[in-house]
């Protein structure tokens, strides 16, 4: 299943010697980092809100990639960060993001956090109504968003209708400033985002008639990445088994790698149902969103280098099983007991005969592959080739890396095109 490729991949993967000098100077696994990507996507989803006439505002996910390059990239392009603890939002404020384009969320937040971002002027979205008088012990006004439990959903997080009622009630006392309200839902279908972000303009309605604010709906994240072309996926569907996989592993879910309603698509796709556009031109409602892994779609790669070779046989047909000089935790798709499927790039180009391969880790865990799927290798690999997985910065790279066996995380490289039409590459060494 071939990657859709940008043009910086391809150069990346052609030029003769950039890849192979950033490995020999790195030594070890490491992860490449195109922010100037990260900008792109940015501008797509903007462009969407504007088509609609919507106000729209976009926050980064940050728990999808930690690297500094792109919360620069969110900064340089009017984008906030969505930041969960004291770390991501240090690192967003180290990077550029003002305190104002902020948004903290996640459960039971520290004392330390919820300080750091009244202090800042941060946008916080609130769990449960304890939270709110934890805030107002602070003194000082503040900006929040309710977080709603969607209906009929047994989530962990949000609040139901009475407790919803509870915190409005306590946010009229102040110095509560209600923004609006703010929701999650999993999964890819952009119509019961619509439906629940219709419903919830009623609730600013009636916030409004209270005297708040409530001007702002955020319908989170969740916004699908298109990995690989339809054929492709199709294909693997058909004949998705244990049969295609190392040892006979099989899977009972994937991400759909495929979508054809991805990023910005789906997005214009919630505007358009119930009329939710018109709704929130009407109302002076701004939409807000937090995508993650949309907004580092083709934006990154994971590099690993293979160091040994072995040669196994399944249903009478000889196959490659690699292993590399990293670990399945740089592709975290093995977190969720699942399998990363775009193909991996083998480098150098040299001619070769087509050649199955598996890829296993260098560690000492039988369950350890990177990937157990048998991939279609266009020669067969030698020891000290590059193994290239594409499209890896939303979430596949460091949201599981640790010094298992005492081996180094790998670090991230930012690679940029000059005017001149050349590739350079540094270190991602900003604040984390």
């Amino acid at each position: 299943m071939p990657a859709h490729r940008d043009e910086w991949e391809q150069r990346l993967l052609e030029d003769p010697d950039l890849l192979g000098d950033m490995a020999f100077a790195i030594g070890r696994p490491f992860h490449v980092m195109y922010p100037e990507r990260v900008g792109r996507n940015i501008d797509g989803f903007r462009a969407v809100f504007e088509q609609a006439g919507v106000d729209g505002a976009i926050f980064y996910g940050k728990k999808a990639n930690k690297a500094a390059c792109v919360v620069r990239a969110c900064a340089d392009h009017g984008a906030g960060v969505d930041v969960a603890s004291v770390s991501e939002l240090v690192a967003a404020l180290a990077n550029g993001v003002r305190g104002e384009d902020l948004v903290v969320t996640g459960p039971a937040k520290s004392p330390e956090l919820l300080w750091l971002a009244t202090r800042h002027g941060a946008l916080i979205a609130v769990d449960e109504p304890g939270e709110l008088d934890r805030l107002v012990e602070l003194g000082s006004a503040v900006r929040v968003l309710l977080r709603v439990l969607p209906p009929g959903s047994d989530s962990r997080f949000g609040m139901t209708p009475a407790e919803l009622d509870a915190a409005v009630n306590r946010a009229d006392l102040g110095p509560i400033m209600l923004e609006g309200f703010s929701f999650h839902l999993s999964g890819y279908d952009p119509i019961p985002r619509s439906e629940l972000a219709a419903a919830l303009v009623d609730r600013c309605l009636a916030a409004r008639a209270r005297g708040h604010r409530a001007r702002t709906i955020s319908i989170g994240g969740g916004f699908a990445v298109d990995y690989v072309g339809v054929e492709a996926w199709q294909g693997f569907l058909a004949a998705a088994g244990p049969g295609r996989f190392h040892a006979g592993k099989s899977f009972d879910t994937y991400y759909p790698y495929h979508c054809d309603t991805p990023g910005p698509v789906m997005l214009a796709a919630v505007l358009d149902h119930a009329q939710l556009a018109r709704r929130l031109r009407e109302n002076g409602i701004r939409l807000a969103i937090e995508p993650g892994r949309a907004l580092l779609d083709r934006a990154g790669s994971t590099v690993l280098r293979v160091q040994g070779v072995k040669i196994r046989t399944a249903q009478g047909h000889p196959y490659q099983l690699l292993t590399v000089d990293g670990t399945s935790l740089s592709l975290s798709e093995q977190w969720f007991d699942s399998e990363y499927l775009p193909d991996p790039v083998l480098w150098p180009t040299r001619p070769g005969a087509g050649t199955p391969a598996c890829v296993g880790a260098a560690t000492c865990l039988e369950s350890d592959m990177l990937s157990w799927r048998r991939i279609p290798l266009p020669r067969a690999a030698t020891i000290g080739d590059l193994l290239v997985y594409p499209n890896t910065a939303g979430y596949q790279m460091d949201s599981n890396e640790s010094a298992f066996h005492g081996l180094p995380i790998p670090p991230k490289v930012v690679l940029r095109s000059t005017p001149d039409g050349r590739m350079r590459w540094r270190l991602d060494t900003g604040p984390l």
